[in-house]
């Protein structure tokens, strides 16, 4: 899994995104604000239905993941930090943000975006056939893989 936020014009409402590697599933949450409790308890709640499925989480340097170990403890996984000013190295978290940006543009506040708007954009995103994954969708992959029908785990609310 690779983690990351979107931040939204005011600096105060953001969306915490997730991405499995293999199936490119993206899950997604909207926050009000960014403080570490609120990301890690988001994070925890979000992957403990498929937290056999989650060995290792990479995240960029924001001081929002500095609850790390409480991810840990909870799923039972190791994570991860990407070195500062190498986006490159989460790709496919940047990639997948990106397309989200399609839906929740820079111009726009994300202090009071709804569940439903992320759960539209993510099921969407998520809803595409890719060429890398031989024109499945990552719905697909993923089912294929754990037997878990992911369109229930995109959006949470805490």
């Amino acid at each position: 899994m690779g983690g990351d936020t979107i931040i939204g014009k005011t600096h105060k409402g953001v969306i915490v995104t997730l991405d499995e590697r293999i199936s490119k599933l993206r899950l997604a949450y909207p926050l009000n604000s960014k403080h570490k409790d609120g990301v890690s308890a988001a994070i925890s709640t979000l992957l403990r239905p498929v937290k056999g499925f989650v060995y290792s989480i990479t995240y960029d340097n924001g001081k929002e993941f500095s609850g790390h170990e409480q991810v840990n403890k909870s799923i039972n996984c190791k994570s991860y930090f990407a070195k500062p000013y190498h986006s490159w190295e989460r790709g496919q978290n940047e990639n997948a943000n990106g397309l989200l940006r399609q839906y929740f543009p820079k111009t726009m506040s994300l202090v009071n975006v709804a569940c439903n708007e992320v759960k539209i954009a993510v099921n969407k995103l998520n809803s595409r056939p890719r060429k890398c994954l031989g024109f499945k969708t990552p719905y697909q992959v993923f089912f294929e893989r754990t037997g878990i029908d992911a369109r229930q785990l995109g959006v949470v609310r805490l």
